[in-house]
């Protein structure tokens, strides 16, 4: 039958589209479902891959505006042209989505537009927009469908005045006073966006301190640096409500160091508040597949969920809501269902906050290393002590390293500075093949380039750096 197959994919993102490719790749006739009516799913499409196109552009913008006068590069009259910026923004995602779409063609991945909802363990309907329905049957499912954000009670994102991170990318100009409702990753990218623009940016978060479970030390240091920058914090503060007054939203917060309650108003407001699993309408519960008390699909090591033919990947399950993360599981499912050893190790996930400076992190925290009686080991590395950085005028932050104490087995790396987002890469690789600090030490890294940083936070873990 046509509409027969060995596999089909639920959720055209990261996660499921990877998915889908890597299976055809192995000779598994494959099929993905997506309702978007593009590819790519949140991180291409309202997610990663745009707010990287802001950041980017925004920081060209700012060192134009603010630092290129004191390097000798004088420019006058730089203007901001907000239309022609977003333009841009989206050329980039029409083609990465179009490009995705040529990939499925390449592979012989058959492609279907609409809603898929199940129906038994091996059928699928999918609901086109055209009131159109056709049945599929699928020896395999995979089920990807993503994540969505998550908001305050009380709180009604229109989009317009109140905003999720969706909202957030697609400003017709540039806010007089912004407000970002928690201090994740999300939250600051944006924020940090909206004022190098020129906006006066105030980050509210409940905890007393910003990107929960990241190293303290990298978090109290990132927070130095974007206050520097000109973003303000309160921390320590619950929302209360979020009201529009006028042309205003009018945010009420209690202190809850002192139980005091304030008002502040802004000309747009940001909810961060986090990610939340997307599986309404799936029909999960008919078919048998369980979900936790955080409404995240149960999956064992193999990512099979209590219906043995049907696998989980990507933000639906536990685990760290990362583009890239969703990748790895579904290269790991279209592997085990080729009968291969898929397999993803889940203590060398890296996360990166794509700020200016870059917040990068592979392993465990200090915190989490205390927690555990593990006895461990620090170097630490500035960059303004790193040559390329210095000549570069981004000398912001260091590279810190944790290995254990015994063995010298690299345990975590946690970079706050220039380009760690990509930096990071060789230390996920290092730590995947069990490298102590000793071998990143002795590991020759080109001169001058910003990645000796690593090299010589590496030698400081036995206290011998040569530049500090």
């Amino acid at each position: 039958m046509k509409n027969d197959f060995d596999l089909v994919v639920i959720g055209g993102g990261p996660g499921g589209y990877v998915c889908a490719i890597r299976a055809a790749q192995l000779g598994l006739k494959t099929a993905c479902v997506e309702s978007r009516g593009a590819l790519g799913g949140t991180c291409l499409n309202v997610g990663c891959i745009p707010s990287k196109s802001l950041l980017n552009l925004s920081d060209n913008f700012h060192k134009a505006k603010k630092d290129f006068n004191q390097q000798g590069i004088e420019m006058d009259g730089v203007r901001l042209n907000i239309k022609k910026m977003m333009s841009n923004k989206n050329k980039s995602i029409q083609v990465l989505t179009k490009g995705v779409e040529f990939l499925f063609k390449k592979n012989k991945v058959t492609y279907f537009k609409g809603k898929g909802v199940l129906f038994s363990k091996n059928d699928i309907i999918v609901y086109e927009s055209d009131n159109k329905r056709t049945n599929i049957n699928s020896k395999n499912i995979v089920i990807a469908t993503g994540s969505e954000p998550t908001s305050i009670p009380g709180i009604d994102i229109d989009e317009k005045n109140i905003v999720s991170s969706t909202g957030a990318l697609s400003f017709s100009e540039v806010p007089k006073k912004l407000a970002v409702i928690g201090g994740g990753y999300i939250g600051l990218e944006m924020g940090s966006v909206w004022s190098r623009l020129g906006s006066d940016v105030t980050v509210i978060e409940y905890l007393d301190h910003i990107t929960p479970g990241m190293d303290r030390e990298i978090s109290n240091e990132f927070q130095k640096i974007l206050t520097k920058q000109g973003i303000k914090f309160k921390l320590g503060s619950k929302v209360q409500s979020v009201n529009k007054k006028g042309n205003l939203v009018s945010i009420k917060y209690t202190n809850l160091e002192n139980s005091k309650e304030e008002i502040l108003d802004f000309d747009k407001v940001l909810v961060s508040v986090g990610r939340k699993p997307y599986t309404e309408g799936l029909n999960l519960t008919k078919v048998g597949v369980k979900k936790d008390s955080k409404g995240r699909i149960e999956v064992n090591e193999k990512l099979q969920t209590a219906i043995s033919n049907i696998y989980a990947i990507g933000d639906v399950i536990k685990g760290p809501m990362l583009a890239h993360k969703a990748e790895e599981e579904g290269i790991a499912v279209a592997e085990i269902l080729a009968g291969q050893a898929g397999h993803v190790n889940y203590d060398v996930i890296p996360g990166v906050i794509y700020t200016s400076p870059e917040v990068a992190t592979v392993g465990k925290t200090e915190e989490q290393l205390k927690k555990e009686n593990k006895s461990y080991k620090v170097g630490k590395f500035p960059f303004m002590a790193n040559s390329r950085a210095k000549v570069n005028n981004e000398t912001d932050g260091f590279v810190k390293i944790l290995a254990d104490k015994k063995t010298d087995k690299v345990l975590g790396v946690h970079i706050i500075g220039p380009h760690c987002g990509d930096m990071i890469a060789e230390m996920a690789l290092a730590m995947e093949f069990g490298a102590s600090s000793e071998d990143i030490a002795r590991t020759c890294h080109a001169h001058p380039t910003f990645s000796e940083a690593i090299k010589e936070a590496a030698l400081a873990v036995d206290k011998r750096p040569i530049h500090f």
